[in-house]
Formats: structure tokens, C-alpha cells, sequence
């Protein structure tokens, strides 16, 4: 992981300046695309939120030794007083005049460093598919984006799909991948907490779409496939950190761009069951 706490260092030395994600990237030795796929993934925030959280981290210092708000916001890289002054209120909930004021309570992101954990004895089930141009059919609804507990908006669209709904769908899957699909599409990788994503109830399928259903097209190439079975969602979930810190970090592939599928297999009257999670990849 000392490439990834490179591309940390190069962020860290460069917060008063324009910060290029590519050249972040290319410290890390992996394009811009996984870089911040990974590090959202890694985190919880995406890396356009870490850095404007440690610039501001580091700004209030200045704040606090006495330089004025304007050449601060300048040094940060704001074009105004103003705009500084929005976004280190964002971050803190004070002003930076508030902020001097004797007393005052101040947020801090630390510095984020990687590491690697001796694990991997238990491995990870999964498949390499090249899969063709496939069609997903299904129902979409745009919902926020939400990095820590449960997304309310999913939550609701999915109790919203009648059982006889989701019964036409599952009868229109004929192909690879099986079963009715969680489809997250349209999403940038690092994507801000509460920004749309598009999020999708859907099946691959040859058949011809009905009226009631939107299409969604997925172009030919590589996807991992990760497999797990216990308790849901909790398999589901543990599905993705495995993915992104030990699956990824020991295979030549990176994070490709594309939607991303997910399939549980509910056993009947029982939260356990088999979760499938698709990740488009491609060769490092």
C-alpha cells in the first residue's frame, strides 16, 4: 500500500495548490478512475471531500494565527472572502472570524494513511465473466447517495415494486447475470454524499421489453464476480470492503467504469441467503 501513501503524501504537499487527481492517480500507479472508486470505497467519503476537509483542517491554523480570511482563501485557492468563508463554515459550522473567538470548537480531519492487514486465509469466491452487450429491463428511480447506514430512498423504492411486479421481471431473465439485480448506474466514482446516482430493480434478459419497464444497456467486457452466504445485508456489505481491500489489492485489475450489479438469494422466511456482487474490471 506505500504507492496509495504517496498519493496521500502528494495530496498533503499540494493543498494550496490545483490538485490533478490523474497525477494523485498515477502516484498510486492505477488510473484516475479506480483511484477514486477505491478510495471512497476505502474511506467513506469520496477524495474530493478528504481534500477540501484537510484543506480546511489546515486553513483554520492559519485562521487562528492571525491571517486575514482574504489571503487565506486565496492561498487555499478561493476567489473570494466569501467563498471561503462557505466553505470553511461547512466543514467547522463557525465562521472563520467566529473561529477566533475565544472558546471556540473547531472540526479536524486527520491526516488518512493506508495499511495492509495480514489476512486472506479465508479466500474470496469469485469468477472472472466476460460478459456481452447485455440488456437490463427493469423500474429507476434516482436516489441520494449515502455513505454510512441505510439509504431511505432505496429503502422506499423497493417496498413501492408490487410482488407481481418484480414476478414479471424474474421471468423475463435469460441470461448471465441470474436473478433480479440491484443495479447502481450513472454514478462519478467519488461521487458527494446526497448527489443523484441512478438506482435500479432489473433483469438481464433477450426478450423484448414490456411497456412497463426501462432499459438499461450494459456494453461487452470483464467483471468480477464475488460470492458470499450468510446474513443479510450484513454478507452483502462485507461483500464490497473484501473487494476493495483484499480482492483488488492482490490481483492485476483495477476498477472499471460501469454499473455496478448485486443479486441475494434470500432463503424462504430467512434473512440468510447468497449475495452475488458484479464489478466491471479491467487489466491493470
Amino acid at each position: 500500500m506505500h504507492l496509495w501513501n504517496d498519493a496521500l503524501e502528494l495530496i498533503e504537499a499540494n493543498l494550496t495548490e490545483e490538485l490533478n487527481m490523474a497525477d494523485v492517480a498515477r502516484a498510486a500507479m492505477t488510473s484516475e478512475y479506480h483511484f477514486r472508486r477505491m478510495f471512497s470505497t476505502l474511506s467513506g467519503m469520496p477524495v474530493s471531500e478528504y481534500v477540501r476537509r484537510r484543506r480546511m483542517t489546515v486553513a483554520a491554523a492559519d485562521i487562528l494565527r492571525g491571517d486575514g480570511i482574504l489571503d487565506v482563501a486565496i492561498r487555499y485557492g478561493y476567489t473570494s472572502a466569501e467563498a471561503f468563508t462557505r466553505a470553511f463554515r461547512a466543514v467547522h459550522g463557525i465562521s472563520p472570524a467566529q473561529a477566533r473567538e475565544p472558546g471556540a470548537s473547531l472540526a479536524s480531519q486527520s491526516r488518512l494513511s493506508f495499511h495492509l492487514r495480514v489476512e486472506g486465509t479465508t479466500p474470496m469466491n469469485h469468477r472472472i465473466v466476460d460478459l456481452p452487450a447485455t440488456t437490463l429491463v427493469g423500474l429507476r428511480a434516482t436516489v441520494p447517495v449515502v455513505y454510512s447506514g441505510p439509504n431511505q430512498a432505496i429503502i422506499d423504492f423497493e417496498r413501492s415494486i408490487p410482488a407481481e411486479v418484480r414476478e414479471r421481471m424474474a421471468a423475463l431473465n435469460d441470461v448471465e447475470p441470474r436473478g433480479l439485480l440491484s443495479v447502481t448506474a450513472g454514478n462519478q466514482p467519488d461521487a458527494t454524499e446526497g448527489s443523484d446516482v441512478d438506482y435500479w430493480r432489473a433483469a438481464a434478459t433477450t426478450q423484448d421489453t414490456p411497456v412497463e419497464f426501462e432499459e438499461l444497456h450494459l456494453p461487452a467486457g470483464t467483471w468480477v464476480v464475488f460470492e458470499a452466504e450468510g446474513q443479510m445485508p450484513q454478507v452483502a456489505q462485507q461483500l464490497w470492503a473484501d473487494a476493495a481491500t483484499e480482492w483488488f489489492p492482490s490481483n492485476p485489475y483495477r476498477w472499471a467504469p460501469g454499473p455496478q450489479l448485486m443479486t441475494a438469494d434470500l432463503e424462504p422466511g430467512s434473512a440468510q441467503g447468497t449475495a452475488r456482487l458484479w464489478i466491471p474490471i479491467e487489466p491493470e
